[in-house]
């Protein structure tokens, strides 16, 4: 029987679900390591005017201290942006350094500036506090717009201004003139708050060095061991490659967070080289806020103008985009290139404007986060579109459809250059309004109408661009007991790629499922990889499973024809067997892997898969909301998501996806929100206590159809990603169906997120204005 396409579970649960997981902390306690604590700023802005550590260094159990001068003096250096832009007048983007420890300011709450070693966690707290630091406080800039006002003061004193990039894709003067000549233009101003990912395992590392042969070992919770090794051994240790080895074990969670490079990471192997210990550093729930990267933290100008058809003429978008206070390892890639050119998704606009101002805060920085730049893009132009339909007349629904780029133009270039190769978008629009059951809406409104609750319906479609490393390697070898070994590049951190990889390569190898394992986070055993983001994995380390299979079988084959004295060709390969046509004479692909093995030679075969283009993943999100009037809360009631990702290698874990991107967006569209404070730059959402998270309770059923008619030629396997594409979809359509609620009682649009106390504050502005 196949594999491809089958619900199997998931391999790897066993182990998770009975807290027999190898996570970084695990490691940590076998090696025996030392623990690492760090100082951090309690100041949004501050200049370190001196740090005396004596105290410190001489406290029981203390192994080291480490400062940002102590870095300096060893030629330790900064942590790089990868991804510098262009600004709109052609000069490069300003890029300031990063330090690892900050030396004479500091420029967030959260930001580090040293390190203590001890022999236990506790020792290594006492010694942290310790340590004395005279600051001299400075003003902070967390506000976007306040950070470029003339005369505002500058969070980099290095620099004239708050002005990172200023950087722009399409024509400006061509979109002026069309949105001149629209006979309706309609523009709102949008914010897309800024989120925290979260993950349950929060960051960790774990660093040893080898004095014998000067090789260092870092553990770390990544989602891409093969960058973090290339990166911190030329950028900041500054030592060969292959002096550098990155494991990645189990990973409990990433959507993005866990992909780029933090101090921690080069302080545990700086630490181990000193004292000689492994060195191990856990981050607490206080500092994953205060010093992980976050997300989104944008705001934004949009217009879109239409012509009496409701035919959309012409959209030009000015955004805002907070990058922290440094600029992390793909920061400005994610909204200039990963923002502006999916605009404007799924449908045939040709006159497409993005200006991008990146804006330096005194905040923690800010990078990529499931979706990366997309659901950005994807919330301004779906809640745009039901702007457009009330002010035009039309539903929602039929202002999407007679604008959807029809199926027949695939492929099709969009305004910014980006082809999509497949897809059929108003299809997915009428597939998504039959299983939400559009015709039955009005009756569920008067139902929720009589129990005093307000009813909403919002739509979103959407169009992902699958991105991430293009290249991906991935390595197939037979064991002495007959099974397979596939070492690949990615990096799990709950997707379920052992499961999925595993019933790839079965398939494909006629073996049985349970007879793949797959091997993954250690740059010492697989030699390259693209790491996991972007929804890259599936389609990429698919595509070249498949192609690393096919070596195999046409390896066997000879190997098969020389024992059976047939020709190559005439042998046929079918459900893991070598048969000769015509013939019952054959024989097994396990039989054939112990001849090779026992010849000394066995199977053992590597191919790499080059995307030809990226994937473009598609669907439509219809949300259905109930809003007690008296408290403002905010209840979805009904969901369904209908998708188009390709060939899909396992439905149930396709779907788990999608249900957690989902949970993402309802988080962000009703109740995650990080705050600081103007003034001071405190952080004032820094525990769960105050940072809003969806819990069990706040989800529903999700109605989830998976659509495969449309395979994508860009992977090995017709495999589009679908990572990301539940958060893509979910924000707008949840806010839509808000907005529909309040606008239906007489009360205006609100923004994400739609608390409580935002929605009552609505509904009661609204009563007041009635009642006047």
């Amino acid at each position: 029987m196949g594999q491809i396409g089958r619900p199997l579970r998931r391999k790897e649960d066993a182990r998770f679900l009975t807290g027999t997981g190898r996570y970084v902390a695990d490691a940590a306690a076998e090696l025996g390591a030392a623990h690492m604590r760090i100082l951090r700023s309690p100041h949004g802005a501050a200049l370190i005017r001196g740090i005396d550590t004596s105290t410190a260094r001489a406290l029981p159990g203390v192994l080291d201290v480490i400062t940002g001068a102590d870095l300096e003096k060893m030629g330790i250096g900064g942590l790089p942006c990868a991804w510098p832009v262009t600004s709109r007048d052609g000069t490069p983007m300003i890029h300031p350094p990063h330090p690892v420890l900050a030396v004479d300011r500091v420029l967030h709450v959260g930001d580090p500036l040293a390190a203590v070693v001890a022999e236990t966690e506790a020792q290594a707290d006492a010694a942290v506090e310790a340590i004395e630091v005279e600051y001299e406080p400075l003003p902070c800039q967390t506000d976007l717009a306040t950070a470029l006002a003339p005369g505002a003061a500058r969070v980099r004193a290095e620099l004239p201004h708050n002005r990172c990039f200023d950087w722009d894709l399409g024509d400006e003067a061509a979109v002026d003139s069309a949105l001149a000549a629209s006979p309706r233009v309609v523009t709102l101003d949008l914010i897309q708050n800024r989120v925290n990912a979260s993950p349950m395992e929060t960051r960790g590392t774990l660093g040893v060095y080898d004095r014998g042969h000067g090789d260092y070992t870092l553990w770390t919770s990544s989602q891409n061991p093969h960058s973090i090794r290339v990166t911190l051994s030329a950028a900041t240790l500054k030592v060969p490659e292959e002096k550098l080895r990155v494991i990645s074990p189990d990973v409990g969670g990433g959507f993005g967070m866990k992909i780029y490079h933090y101090s921690e990471e080069v302080l545990v192997l700086v630490a181990a080289k000193r004292t000689g210990r492994p060195v191990r550093w856990i981050a607490s729930r206080l500092e994953a806020f205060q010093a992980d990267t976050y997300a989104r933290d944008h705001v934004t100008t949009v217009s879109l103008g239409l012509d009496e058809d409701g035919r959309f003429r012409a959209m030009k978008v000015h955004t805002l985009a907070n990058m922290g206070a440094y600029l992390s390892t793909f920061a400005p890639s994610i909204p200039t290139f990963f923002y502006a050119n999916p605009f404007p998704g799924p449908y045939a606009l040709r006159d497409v404007y993005v200006h991008v101002e990146g804006v330096f805060t005194n905040t923690t920085p800010v990078d990529a986060y499931r979706g990366a730049g997309r659901p950005e893009a994807n919330y301004l132009i779906e809640r745009l579109i039901d702007t457009a339909a009330r002010a035009t007349g039309r539903s929602p629904a039929e202002l999407r459809r007679i604008n959807y780029i029809p199926a027949t133009a695939m492929p099709y270039t969009n305004a910014m250059g980006t082809t999509y190769d497949c897809g059929d978008f108003a299809l997915m629009q009428s597939r998504a309004l039959e299983a939400a059951d559009m015709a039955g809406f009005a009756e569920r409104r008067r139902q929720s109408a009589a129990k005093g609750r307000l009813r909403g319906i919002g739509m979103a479609s959407y169009i992902e661009w699958t991105q991430g490393n293009p290249k991906e390697e991935v390595r197939i070898r037979f064991e002495a007991d007959g099974s397979a070994t596939v070492l690949v590049g990615t990096q799990s951190n709950g997707q379920g790629h052992e499961t999925s990889f595993a019933q790839v390569a079965a398939e494909l190898l006629g073996m049985p499922f349970e007879k793949v394992q797959v091997v993954m986070g250690d740059t010492a055993r697989v030699k390259t990889g693209g790491g996991t983001g972007g929804s890259r994995s599936l389609q990429m380390a698919g595509s070249a499973i498949r192609l690393a299979s096919e070596a195999v079988v046409e390896r066997a084959r000879s190997i098969a024809a020389e024992k059976l004295e047939a020709a190559a060709e005439d042998l046929v390969f079918e459900d893991g067997r070598f048969t000769v046509a015509g013939t019952d004479l054959g024989m097994d692909m396990e039989a054939v892997a112990q001849i090779a093995l026992d010849a000394g030679a066995p199977l053992d075969e590597s191919r790499t898969f080059d995307r030809p283009a990226p994937t473009f993943p598609n669907g439509c999100h219809v949300a259905e909301v109930e809003i007690d009037p008296e408290t403002g809360r905010v209840e979805p009631v009904r969901y369904v998501v209908a998708d188009d990702f390709g060939k899909v290698v396992n439905p149930m874990i396709v779907m788990g996806q999608v249900q957690g991107g989902v949970a993402q967006g309802l988080g962000q569209a009703l109740m995650e929100h990080a705050v600081y404070d103007d003034d001071s730059g405190q952080l004032l959402t820094g525990s769960f206590m105050d940072y809003g998270m969806p819990r069990a309770e706040d989800m529903i059923f999700l109605d989830i159809r998976l659509y495969e008619d449309l395979p994508t030629a860009s992977s090995g396997l017709g495999s589009k990603g679908c990572g990301e594409a539940g958060t893509i979809g979910a924000c707008p359509a949840i806010m839509n169906a808000i907005n529909d609620a309040l606008i239906a009682e007489g009360a205006g649009e609100i923004d994400m997120p739609a608390t409580p106390a935002r929605v009552w504050a609505a509904l009661g502005a609204a009563r007041s204005t009635a009642a006047a």
